[in-house]
C-alpha cells in the first residue's frame, strides 16, 4: 500500500510543478488518482457467499492515496495526523471486529456443517 501513496504523492507533486505551466491541472490529476484507485480498492474487495470481505482493505487503499496526495500538496501536517487517526483507528477495530463477528462466523459454519 506504501507504493499506492509513494504514486499519489508523485503525480500530485509533478502536477504542481511551474515546468509544465498552465498545461497541468492539479484537480484533475487528483479525480484520476482518485478513480484509478477506486478500481483497485474494487478488486480487494471479494465476496464469499453471503460473506464480503476486504472492504477494510479498500478503505485503507483508498486512505492511502488521499494521504499521498496530501503530501503531494505539500501538507504533510495533515498527511501525518490522517496517517496516525487511520493507523489507531485500524487497530482499534481489529478486536472489536473479532469480538462481534466472531460469533456469528461460528453459527455460520454450524450451519452448514
Amino acid at each position: 500500500m506504501a507504493l499506492v501513496g509513494v504514486g499519489s504523492c508523485l503525480f500530485t507533486a509533478i502536477a504542481l510543478e511551474p515546468i509544465f505551466g498552465s498545461r497541468t491541472d492539479p484537480t484533475r490529476i487528483a479525480a484520476q488518482i482518485v478513480t484509478g484507485v477506486g478500481f483497485l480498492g474494487a478488486g480487494a474487495i471479494l465476496r464469499h457467499g453471503t460473506d464480503v470481505r476486504g472492504l477494510t482493505t479498500a478503505a485503507t487503499i483508498w486512505v492511502v492515496a488521499a494521504v499521498g496526495m496530501v503530501v503531494g500538496f505539500g501538507y504533510v501536517a495533515i498527511a501525518v495526523f490522517t496517517t496516525v487517526l487511520v493507523l489507531v483507528t485500524l487497530v482499534a477495530i481489529r478486536p472489536l471486529e473479532r469480538r462481534l463477528f466472531h460469533h456469528q462466523r461460528h453459527m455460520e459454519e454450524d450451519h452448514f456443517s
